[in-house]
């Protein structure tokens, strides 16, 4: 089991600046993949940003330039950068943890964050 608390959402002005915590706790070390997804109000969730225990990082083209995902795996988690931050970015922000088992792969969510971005 993995457990997912996501921090750092909140309220800013269009162009500014957030950065998204996502603290991993549980069997952390067979967390192949992460990521950030969002929901915005009326609309379905999508894909922000991966990455991967290669280090390998994608991004929906929405967000390319503007938002960076990493990992810290000494504390756990990963972030998310989000500059230059557009009105249509506001949204509920969810953590994602991919776990390998023999099983197969198991999906973990964090409860979210809102992000809201004034014009």
């Amino acid at each position: 089991q993995v457990q997912l608390v996501e921090s750092g959402g909140g309220l800013v002005q269009a162009g500014g600046s957030l950065r998204l915590s996502c603290a991993a706790s549980g069997h952390t070390s067979s967390i192949n993949t992460m990521a950030w997804y969002r929901q915005a109000p009326g609309k379905q969730r999508e894909l922000v940003a991966t990455i991967n225990s290669g280090d390998n990082r994608n991004y929906a083209d929405s967000v390319k330039g503007r938002f960076t995902i990493s990992r810290d795996n000494a504390k756990n988690a990963v972030n998310l950068q989000m500059n230059s931050l557009k009105p249509e970015d506001t949204a509920v922000y969810s953590c994602n943890a991919i776990l390998a088992t023999v099983y197969g792969d198991l999906e973990f969510w964090g409860q979210g964050t809102l992000v809201t971005v004034s014009s």
